[in-house]
């Protein structure tokens, strides 16, 4: 059972930190918000006051961080995870940023005599709840083969992509078909609903046709119910759409919808929404149609 460090705790962390614990780990934690770090000690986890400590208990690192510079600042702080770790251990980086980014962090600890794998996941607070998350993984296959009984723990589809940095392409590509399903959806429930029809049976008969799918199902009942509550929030798959049109400019590649769909999130976080669930987009349809599903004709 091998010391195992985590690092980021948050309503994805959290839970993913506690299935390693009840699996057996001997897990070592830091987070800077107090209270899910005393509720995993509570558990059975050690807490340490900074990410170097962590580093210098275990052989295995895992990071679930909002954003790159996080990551960065994990890693390479002065207090950070490369001024502990021992040469020989690995870095699991579960955290979605930037690949471009992930390339040269995984180089950097390489000199160091640390391998490491971007691991980043799809799935949501459910997900990890229910350790059925996806896991997107880039690094070295023979690395790939020492961590998965760990990822076993925390998902259910986990598949090594490539090299490193190309599991966090995955996952850009990942929240660009998310994003541009949930824009699609949106519309659809919206004419249906401005139209006078039962919307709620719309939704019924769509997801026993070509038009199922996870999204439907999931996010068009909280678009129809209302239900906007986190969730993954609004301001996350901004920054996620951002690492996307970032890569697509570094690369050459138009994604003139995904720029549209940012530019729908920015609409709803402006009102207010930027930590209401991402099915919230559908209030940008609606603000364009002046109607909010469920309402009268006309009335947004």
């Amino acid at each position: 059972m091998a010391g195992i460090g985590f690092i980021g705790l948050g309503i994805m962390g959290k839970p993913m930190a506690g299935h390693l614990i009840k699996a057996g780990h001997t897990l070592y934690v830091h987070d800077v918000v107090r209270a899910p770090v005393a509720e995993l000690q509570g558990q059975g986890a050690v807490v340490c006051k900074d990410s170097k400590e962590v580093a210098q208990n275990s052989e295995v690192v895992f990071l679930m961080l909002p954003d790159t510079p996080d990551v960065e600042q994990a890693l390479f702080a002065p207090d950070g995870v490369a001024s502990g770790i021992r040469a020989g251990s690995i870095v699991v980086d579960m955290s979605s940023i930037s690949p471009i980014a992930t390339r040269a962090f995984a180089e950097k600890l390489a000199l160091a005599g640390v391998e490491m794998l971007d691991a980043p996941v799809s799935g949501g607070q459910v997900g990890a709840e229910g350790a059925t998350l996806s896991i997107m993984v880039g690094g070295k296959p023979e690395v790939f083969e020492q961590i998965k009984p760990y990822l076993e723990k925390m998902g259910k589809n986990i598949v090594l992509i490539g090299g490193n940095g190309d599991g966090q392409v995955c996952k850009v590509a990942n929240q660009i078909v998310v994003a541009l399903t949930l824009e699609a959806v949106s519309e659809a429930l919206v004419l249906a609903s401005k139209a006078g029809t039962d919307v709620a049976k719309v939704r019924e008969a769509l997801l026993g046709g070509f038009a199922q799918s996870k999204i439907l199902e999931v996010h068009g009942e909280r678009m129809i119910k209302r239900a906007f509550q986190p969730g993954f929030r609004v301001r996350l798959h901004q920054k996620d759409l951002n690492l996307a049109l970032q890569a697509g400019r570094e690369l050459g590649v138009s994604l003139p919808n995904t720029a549209g769909t940012q530019q729908l999130f920015t609409a709803v976080a402006a009102e207010g929404g930027i930590d209401l669930d991402h099915s919230s987009l559908v209030k940008a349809i609606e603000k364009m149609a002046n109607h909010a599903i469920g309402g009268e004709k006309g009335d947004r």
